[in-house]
């Protein structure tokens, strides 16, 4: 097998080929490009795309593809062929700067929350030249922004493009104070990702599985997560097979895909890569999701990247680690030996915990689905509070400044293991919080809420945009402050005294903290539904209007796009449990009662002087649940109906959790029970015990 090194990036139109294929000066204009934001010219993306072309064809490429990520969640593709009509019959193969810029997929069939009406057809796609074109499938694909032929925003990566460029201009104006001779500030991203992998013959029996991603029903196994004995345990040969082929595909993509290992479930498990900037990160976790499915497709499993794929396990996350460095190569949030005396983090800290506490209500918008419901609060997510941990090295330093006082120097410690031969290891100033739903972890922030199945892009829009806001207001104060360090150090106190309530460096999943929480002020949104119209709010779309990130009317739209998206899965998920509890899990109940009675019956009429009373009580308490299971099945017949009454998106989402909801658990909970005492045999589809542990 060929070295990681010799294949790693080969399928990438990356820098290195790009130096080598394009003329000097082209190369550096598109590096310039690149590398501070500036404007692409014609000239220099008509000789780009040539080069792209003969590069993607020698790969096996016969078409292109801009490759874009509407407000689906997932990403977009339409295939062109780079063929031309040539003479005598032939063809050749062409492709523009026009076309290496620009692209015209329709846009009437994505959401658009109102934006455009369905005749409305056009849209545009162009090139994110930041992010480099890559060839899968026989296709070399463009990373690209998509609007609306009127120029609204339609997908993810336009304002995420938009807020890096945002805090870029605010950063840069804070640094120049410091002295620093910085050209650029970028934020960057590792997105941790969490995943089950289940076989595919199990999969394709069951009907929730295949249309809404997760299991609508199944009892208990004996045995789930108990013993820990998961949880980076030693990986079974198929899935490291799979893991092996994984890392490859995504090497071969650029993508740096670090770690890997079992998580707490069974059959769950984690991929980690090594940080990027943010709108390459965000590309990259869509093609590892991708990735993820069609590999597990080629070993016999499927990947389920459902928040929620099975209840009474964990469900899976994605760890958003965000952090902000300078075209030098500083990490604005590296602490350094003596953080009490590092003014420039203490400023970006403070900035970060002001932004936090006053957008509380966004970051918890941008994490929040149905499927993520399930997940946070329930003792494996941190709740729907945001708040934040930060250690108590630095939460020292900081009461210390907002008191007056001095704080007091780190004595660096050592692990004392008691055993010679190991070699003594330094430990960090604070512990990993794993409860916390923005931690500090060293030199970034892991912000912990997200959902195995959302795109990062929203997330890290809110993220951007609202330290933006922050930073520029510290920045127009520092600007015109005489005496610049000490005006620093009182921005860091004012911040702890107003925002303090969000730092907390206890045990999020505790009550004690949700009753704390409540009287520090802070929001416990504890649903979708909830925390969803909070994206519309006044101050929030004041924000984003300000920075140029969305318009009024595009808030409002993705608002609106955002609470419908929450009623279309629950009642996909609903319609699927009717189908499922009337087709095969009624007829098999009504089959094995038969059977039950049938054999209850024979025994009473051979009158033998035997008791039966057990056996009695158990066919009672059979008919008794498939009694209730008939009877949960119509109220959710009858309460999905009315669903109908219901125009206003904000209603209909509030109704289908209020009542859909609680009507689908309902008849689970029946459901569940009789999958615990009707034969194996009669029970019609795999149970967790197949799914959890047949891989």
């Amino acid at each position: 097998m060929a070295a990681v090194t010799e294949f790693f990036g080969c399928n990438v139109f990356n820098e290195t080929v790009m130096q080598a294929r394009l003329p000097k000066s082209i190369f550096k204009s598109l590096k310039k490009t690149m590398a501070e934001g500036t404007e692409l010219q014609p000239e220099v993306a008509e000789v780009v795309a040539s080069a792209m072309k003969d590069w993607a064809v020698e790969k096996g490429a016969t078409h292109y593809t801009h490759w874009f990520q509407p407000m689906t969640g997932i990403t977009a593709e339409k295939h062109d062929a780079f063929i031309a009509p040539g003479v005598d019959g032939k063809i050749i193969l062409e492709f523009s700067g026009k076309e290496l810029i620009k692209g015209e997929p329709d846009a009437s069939s994505f959401p658009s929350g109102g934006l455009r009406a369905t005749f409305e057809a056009r849209g545009y796609t162009t090139w994110d030249p930041t992010s480099y074109a890559f060839v899968k499938d026989g296709s070399l694909y463009i990373p690209t922004a998509f609007c609306s032929y009127g120029g609204e925003v339609l997908d993810k990566k336009t304002p995420l493009l938009r807020s890096m460029e945002t805090i870029n201009v605010q950063a840069l104006r804070i640094l120049k104070l410091f002295g620093r001779s910085v050209t650029r500030v970028t934020t960057t991203v590792g997105a941790e990702q969490e995943y089950f992998l289940i076989n595919k013959e199990m999969y394709k029996k069951r009907k929730d599985l295949l249309l809404t991603g997760r299991t609508l029903f199944g009892a208990k196994p004996a045995k789930g997560q108990e013993l820990d004995d998961h949880y980076f345990g030693n990986l079974k040969q198929k899935v490291s097979d799979y893991m092996k082929d994984l890392d490859t595909e995504l090497w071969k993509l650029g993508i740096l895909s670090k770690t890997k290992h079992n998580e707490v479930a069974p059959a769950q498990h984690e991929l980690a890569p090594i940080f990027g900037t943010t709108n390459i990160a965000t590309d990259h976790n869509q093609l590892t999701m991708e990735l993820m499915k069609k590999i597990a497709d080629k070993h016999g499993l499927v990947c389920l990247l459902h928040e929620k794929p099975f209840a009474g396990v964990n469900g899976s996350g994605k760890h958003n680690n965000w952090s902000i460095s300078t075209n030098t190569g500083e990490n604005l949030l590296e602490p350094g030996k003596s953080p009490k005396d590092n003014k420039q983090f203490l400023l970006f800290l403070s900035a970060i915990i002001k932004a936090v506490d006053d957008y509380a209500d966004l970051l918890r918008v941008s994490v929040a689905s149905a499927g993520n419901d399930h997940r946070l609060g329930a003792n494996e997510a941190p709740p729907a509070i945001v708040s934040m941990f930060l250690g108590d090295e630095l939460t020292h330093i900081l009461e210390a400044i907002e008191k007056g006082e001095t704080a007091l120097a780190t004595v660096k410690a050592f692990l004392e293991t008691g055993v010679a031969a190991l070699p003594k290891l330094r430990k960090d100033t604070t512990d990993r919080n794993r409860t916390s739903p923005f931690a500090f972890t060293g030199n970034k922030f892991e912000f912990r809420m997200l959902g195995s199945a959302v795109s990062i892009a929203g997330a890290n829009i809110v993220l951007n945009t609202a330290i933006t806001e922050v930073l520029q207001g510290f920045a127009d104060r520092l600007e015109k402050a005489d005496d610049f360090e000490k005006e620093v150090l009182e921005i860091v106190k004012e911040t702890m005294k107003k925002h303090k309530r969000i730092i907390f460096n206890g045990n999020n999943y505790s009550e004690e903290w949700v009753a704390e929480a409540s009287r520090r002020g802070l929001n416990n949104l504890k649903t979708s539904v909830e925390a969803l119209p909070t994206f519309a709010a006044e101050k929030n779309i004041t924000l984003f209007e300000k920075h140029g990130i969305f318009s009024k009317t595009e808030v409002i739209s993705r608002c609106e796009i955002m609470l419908e998206g929450y009623a279309k899965a629950i009642n996909i998920e609903a319609l699927t449990m009717l189908e499922m509890a009337k087709k095969e899990i009624l007829p098999a109940v009504l089959k094995y009662n038969k059977e039950v009675f049938k054999t209850l019956k024979v025994k009473q009429e051979l009158a033998l002087n035997i008791s039966l009373e057990k056996e009695q009580a158990y066919a009672i308490k059979l008919s008794n649940l498939t009694e209730s299971l008939m009877s949960k099945i119509d109220d959710l017949d009858n309460i999905l109906l009315e669903t109908k009454n219901y125009e206003d998106v904000e209603d209909l989402a509030k109704f289908f959790r209020e009542y859909v909801f609680g009507a689908m658990q309902t008849l689970r909970v029946v459901a569940d029970e009789l999958e615990t005492i009707v034969s194996a045999a009669n029970w019609p589809f795999p149970t967790y015990v197949d799914l959890l542990f047949y891989v």
